[in-house]
């Protein structure tokens, strides 16, 4: 039996190739699950220094991602930003809030972790409708 049945993976050029065995997204039943999406510049691999930075750019990943699985930032039901700090927590949310409308926040967490990969300082995951 076909395990990816009802499964699409997404893959972009426009955002960081996943650094492990995951896709960049999946698509499943009308929705679209992103990975987390560490702070890096697809098309140079570089990773800027400040949070609020590594906030727009790890939003611009998850954007382009959501672009190719044929959705977008407007149809963000929910997210998760994993910060290495909590106390860059308003820093994060000032550019968090610029990506989207006002009135159509989705859900989300965000919540303190001890270390992410490549010692970014933020990771952002989304899921959103299609």
């Amino acid at each position: 039996m076909n395990s990816n049945i009802g499964r699409q993976p997404v893959h972009t050029l426009d955002a960081p190739a996943a650094i492990g065995p995951y896709a960049q997204a999946v698509k499943a039943k009308g929705f679209v699950f992103t990975s987390g999406q560490l702070p890096i510049n697809p098309k140079d691999g570089t990773m800027p220094a400040t949070v609020a930075e590594q906030t727009r750019q790890s939003l611009e990943n998850v954007k382009a991602i959501l672009i190719a699985a044929g959705s977008g930032m407007d149809k963000v039901v929910k997210t998760t930003v994993f910060l290495k700090d909590m106390n860059t927590f308003a820093q994060m949310n000032e550019v968090y809030a610029a990506f989207f409308g006002e009135g159509a926040v989705p859900a989300r967490s965000a919540v303190e972790v001890a270390r992410l990969p490549k010692d970014a300082l933020v990771e952002i995951e989304a899921v959103a409708l299609l």
